[in-house]
């Protein structure tokens, strides 16, 4: 990014010397020095007394000024209030006289008209407010593009298949054949105002997916809830459905979406009522509405317990309780079994309703488990009066478990991660970091605010000291997600990195961005450094933004964006995942996740977007981005 200096050739000439910081007792000594009074009073006896005189004044004030000078924490500022009113009476005199000498303050050069909105080189915006609004706006309007040019590609070549295949121009169905995109994408052309994309995917939603519902064969319960699930309920309330938010007059009537969904759900139920115990089977069979676990027996922890959202709100909307009461009954039963400070293992048996291994970590089979107990909760309407009210506990008891067990600073620089335990707590820490658990600081954030600005959540007296941690948590690993797009030559970020402690170092395995300041604190594997089109880093900084107000976020995400365009924009129409970040030109993978039109270019365009877009303290997004109402009906 071009990084202009903070002036003009119009400053060039520009006397800049008024601005430069200048003591009052080198003003007042250079003055007497250079006038005729050094003279008339140098020539006298009397004089030379004075002058002295004034001189050993001026410079005791200098020196009471300088030592009652200094900086104290907010902490120490409230410790010390007491005794700073107690001894105001004895300082009260002296400080009349240091104001009569307090120096003036030091002013920024003045910027021309034509400055504004040029960035100052760290990542923030200088300028008019209307015309950075502008530049955000443009930007906006680049995402949207490159959202028509996926869809264009997915619709051309894969139309109602589950993923597109751009760069052999056809389609596949990884997903169980319901036209995984299609139903992702949906909310995404919404929240843009793309009706043109709005009636196609409505009207294949319409006119096929119910069919293709009751024919098909084996869906996993997770992949099919929250991608197809959660898409048609989303789409349901964005539509207007049951007076919800309508962004759109395109495409079907709400209560499409709704039906579709009920038929959906009740052969999903299948995987609840034919387990011995309230873990759910992980496979059903759709046609039949009969279900079976995975091989091998075991469901994956984050895949039963991120069911919940979706369920809830079905039951919310349709009056049918059945689905909710399924769905809470692995939160429930989960709240029984043991963890270590909150933290779980990633497998759990339907069959013994039993944790399985003692493998801890927050990327894939654990992430969504911790993420779904916060955002539960506040769709519940966020009150310890509720029945969820269990889950916030839950939440706060696994936070500090991660705060305590998993998190660690890489050397040399002490970026801020969170790795693994993969034998259990009482064994060897691994500096392991999927791309996944990135997640984790916009999850950390909305638990701190309940999606309130930082400063409303402060004004309102909301946040505790734990809240404060959690926020700072937020905002560090924010920063190592980004740094970990940032140390690759690509500027795009592997699955998975590995990061650099006293413990651990491999050689020769950096990012390939050797001006990266961090490009000793990462280590990235020849096996991770594929990048599928992930949007969990995208996701928090849209929510650290939103919540901190802060636009380093907006810049960083910009960055990700242009690294996106650059290396995995297909010509023929789509985006590819790509199989090495740290080479140029990368080696392209011939495939576009359908994540990547429902998640990642839809959490660019929320971050670019103004805050009333699908503000935080209405919505919860599930953990495949489609925005769900909090507390609809109250």
């Amino acid at each position: 990014m071009s990084k202009s200096l903070p002036y003009s050739t119009k400053d060039v000439h520009y006397d800049n010397a008024k601005f430069r910081p200048r003591s009052f007792f080198k003003v007042v000594t250079q003055n007497l020095l250079t006038s005729n009074l050094r003279r008339d009073c140098g020539s006298c006896s009397t004089g030379k007394f004075l002058f002295l005189l004034l001189i050993f004044g001026v410079a005791y004030l200098m020196l009471a000024h300088a030592s009652s000078s200094g900086v104290v924490s907010d902490d120490q500022a409230i410790v010390n209030r007491k005794s700073f009113y107690a001894n105001s009476s004895i300082v009260n005199g002296a400080g009349k006289i240091k104001r009569l000498w307090r120096r003036p303050p030091r002013l920024p050069p003045r910027f021309s008209p034509d400055e504004t909105g040029t960035g100052n080189g760290n990542g923030h915006v200088l300028g008019n407010p209307d015309v950075v609004r502008s530049m955000w706006i443009a930007r906006q309007k680049k995402v949207k593009e490159a959202f028509i040019h996926a869809w264009s590609g997915y619709k051309k070549f894969a139309m109602g298949y589950d993923e597109l295949m751009p760069l052999s121009q056809h389609g596949i169905d990884g997903l169980g054949g319901l036209g995984a995109t299609v139903v992702d994408a949906l909310d995404t052309a919404m929240i843009m105002g793309l009706d043109e994309v709005v009636a196609e995917a409505g009207s294949w939603v319409e006119e096929q997916l119910s069919e293709r519902i009751s024919k098909k064969g084996q869906v996993n319960l997770f992949e099919t809830t929250i991608r197809v699930l959660g898409g048609l309920l989303s789409a349901y309330h964005l539509s207007g459905g049951e007076k919800g938010t309508n962004l759109t007059h395109a495409g079907p009537k709400p209560a499409v979406y709704l039906e579709i969904a009920k038929d959906l759900a009740d052969r999903l139920l299948s995987a609840f009522t034919a387990s011995p115990t309230a873990i759910p089977f992980s496979d059903v069979i759709l046609h039949d509405k009969s279900a079976h676990p995975a091989p091998g027996g075991l469901s994956s922890t984050s895949e039963v317990s991120t069911l919940q959202l979706e369920f809830n709100y079905l039951s919310q909307i349709s009056g049918d309780q059945k689905y909710s009461l399924e769905a809470m009954k692995v939160m429930e039963h989960m709240k029984t079994l043991p963890k270590i400070e909150g933290l779980v293992p990633i497998y759990i048996s339907p069959h013994s309703g039993e944790f399985s291994g003692e493998n801890i970590r927050l990327g894939s089979r654990g992430d969504s488990y911790y993420e779904y107990l916060i955002k539960v909760w506040l769709q519940s309407g966020a009150s310890s009066n509720t029945n969820t009210s269990f889950l916030y506990e839950m939440y706060k008891e696994a936070m500090n478990g991660v705060r305590h067990l998993l998190v660690r600073k890489s050397i040399p620089n002490g970026l801020v991660f969170v790795g693994e335990l993969p034998y259990g707590s009482n064994s060897g820490f691994s500096p392991k970091m999927d791309h996944l658990v990135c997640f984790l600081p916009g999850t950390l954030a909305i638990g701190a605010t309940k999606g309130l600005t930082k400063k409303q959540a402060m004004e309102n007296n909301m946040l505790n000291f734990e809240d404060l941690e959690n926020l700072k948590l937020a905002e560090d690993l924010t920063k190592t997600c980004f740094e970990m797009y940032a140390v690759t030559s690509t500027g795009l970020a592997p699955e998975i990195a590995y990061f650099h402690t006293e413990e651990f170092s491999e050689e020769g395995h950096d990012g390939g961005n050797k001006s990266s300041e961090f490009v000793n604190d990462i280590i990235i594997k020849p096996a991770d450094r594929h990048n599928l089109l992930r949007p969990e880093t995208v996701e928090s900084l849209f929510v650290l933004y939103r919540i901190t107000e802060d636009p380093k976020y907006r810049e960083w995400g910009w960055q990700i964006f242009e690294a996106f365009e650059n290396h995995t924009k297909v010509d023929t129409g789509g985006y590819c995942s790509l199989d090495d970040v740290t080479s140029v030109p990368p080696h392209r993978r011939d495939k576009m996740e359908t994540f990547f039109l429902g998640e990642t270019l839809k959490y660019f365009y929320l971050l670019f977007a103004d805050s009333s877009l699908i503000p935080l303290d209405k919505f919860v997004f599930n953990t495949e981005a489609h925005p769900i109402p909090i507390n609809l009906k109250k």
